[in-house]
């Protein structure tokens, strides 16, 4: 990873750069017109708040059954990512909502099930600060709940009426829109990739470091 580091960088920062132009020369949705535009943001970032979910799922999976510490970073990271991409989610999507639906907030079932996938992921790093000892192994539980969640989310509007669309949207989406889409998933799953890697060692380093204190002490 860190021989593709520099180069994923560039790559990703040159995607987001001209992420804005292929919004703009998207087609505008019929009915809500410009303010449909939040699209390219708000569902990608959704999506990368999935993929986020499933990975400290995963390491916090892998760190109960092997007790590797890289698995714990990675998961720690991954949590703190989800939790931003969350409040990101939670943010623009009312703003498109008061436009589409005339309201900023409805308790209908994927705006509800994505608030609590957020919370999930606050206990999960409020029991890492606060915890105490034993308390990463507890993290972890919740990580795995939280990534169970995520199907949820994703087909609640499948099982229930709701404001949002149905999952069927995406593949259905016309030509000009499917690719400054898939342009823009694609932008934020490299971003997320470039943060969790930087994220996962800047905790190494942390752990490194505390373990140097640890021996000072001794």
């Amino acid at each position: 990873m860190q021989r593709f580091f520099i180069p994923l960088t560039i790559v990703t920062a040159a995607m987001f750069v001209y992420a804005p132009f292929m919004i703009i020369g998207a087609p505008y949705e019929s009915t809500m017109g410009l303010i449909q535009k939040i699209f390219y943001f708000h569902a990608p970032v959704a999506m990368t708040m999935f993929a986020a979910a499933f990975t400290c799922g995963i390491a916090s999976g892998i760190y109960l059954f092997t007790r590797r510490p890289g698995a714990d970073r990675v998961a720690l990271a991954a949590a703190e990512i989800t939790s931003i991409l969350g409040i990101i989610v939670l943010v623009t999507g009312p703003i498109w909502g008061r436009k589409a639906w005339g309201v900023w907030w409805e308790w209908d079932a994927r705006l509800t099930s994505t608030l609590v996938l957020w919370l999930i992921f606050q206990a999960y790093l409020l029991l890492r600060r606060y915890g105490g000892p034993g308390s990463d192994r507890l993290a972890a539980g919740v990580a795995l709940f939280g990534m169970a969640n995520v199907p949820f989310v994703y087909w609640s509007v499948n099982v229930w009426r709701t404001l949002h669309p149905k999952t069927s949207v995406v593949p259905t989406l016309q030509p000009g829109m499917r690719g400054p889409f898939w342009y823009c998933v694609i932008a934020f799953l490299l971003l997320f990739t470039l943060t969790l890697h930087l994220r996962t060692r800047l905790e190494k380093r942390r752990a490194e470091l505390e373990a140097l204190y640890l021996a000072a002490e001794e």
